[in-house]
């Protein structure tokens, strides 16, 4: 047996295992991710024996207005390579170019680049994917370009979210800045649309969560903590809960945004290693604990 295939059999959860056998055993997370990642992660979630509690505190949706995108759509043969940093900026994307009856071929002379496992995503649209940095962020997209000689002058489009109704994260215009720094020509173009929900939906979850009921709060992106936080009423209100972010991007936000991390993600390249993440951390506590015990 490979050790890639080791790897790979110590990752995965025997799904016959007696669920107070697995680590998130009675562990509610609350998940705020928008619902196309929210199952996603929900899935790993149980498969460590967790229950996910879905409470999306964004949406993604398709643009009202497809001006820019279209534009740069006109002039696709002109970019040298398209940087996506979302599994949504994919799907919008190309859906797009099929609504526009653009074939993918246009893009044979493009190179492509995505995160992790959106890569995946990429692949089944475009039938080709050129950089997948080998740290699963933005900061991995340059400094994997940082490399290349023939980066200097070349020009990148990158498919953004426009952002409604909340403060836009700093992910994206950090990533234009340092591509800039490359000497690289930038085109930023809205994609999709990310805005936040109506807490008045959540009364239930926003109940729970104040009462104690909810062992972790797992954020998957800056905006998810922006939402969050125009839903509660103060930092009480989620004091008994373990947060959890999604890899140190999201991390380092939601600390200056105030909050108290607890759980961050080593493997941010998919969901699995946010899930493995919160399950070695009770893993962990509960082993202090029964060490605590036996000095005792």
């Amino acid at each position: 047996m490979s050790d890639k295939q080791m790897h790979t059999q110590s990752r995965e959860i025997n799904l016959l295992t007696p669920s107070n056998k697995l680590p998130l055993y009675g562990k509610r997370i609350l998940v705020t991710a928008p619902r196309n990642y929210a199952y996603r992660l929900s899935e790993q979630i149980i498969k460590q024996g967790g229950l996910p509690i879905l409470m999306p505190t964004i949406e993604t949706c398709y643009l009202s207005n497809y001006t820019k995108l279209d534009t740069a759509l006109e002039r696709i043969g002109e970019f040298d390579w398209i940087i996506f940093t979302s599994r949504n900026g994919i799907t919008a994307f190309f859906h797009r170019m099929n609504d526009l009856d653009i074939p993918v071929s246009v893009l044979k002379n493009c190179h492509l680049s995505a995160l992790g496992k959106d890569a995946e995503s990429l692949l089944s649209f475009s039938g080709k994917v050129d950089l997948i940095p080998r740290e699963s962020s933005p900061g991995g997209i340059v400094a994997e370009l940082a490399k290349l000689p023939e980066i200097y002058q070349k020009k990148v489009l990158i498919p953004a979210p426009e952002v409604v109704g909340l403060p836009e994260p700093d992910v994206v215009p950090n990533l234009i800045t340092d591509l800039q720094k490359l000497g690289i020509e930038v085109t930023r173009v809205p994609t999709y649309i990310t805005q936040g929900l109506d807490k008045n939906i959540y009364s239930i979850e926003l109940n729970l969560m104040r009462q104690g009921m909810i062992d972790v709060i797992a954020f998957s992106s800056t905006a998810e903590v922006e939402s969050f936080l125009t839903m509660v009423n103060s930092q009480s209100d989620y004091e008994g809960c373990i947060i959890g972010c999604f890899g140190p991007y999201t991390t380092a936000n939601a600390q200056q945004l105030g909050m108290n991390v607890s759980i961050v993600s080593r493997d941010y390249s998919s969901f699995q290693g946010f899930a493995e993440a919160i399950a070695e951390f009770f893993t962990l506590s509960y082993s202090s604990d029964s060490a605590l015990g036996d000095v005792g």
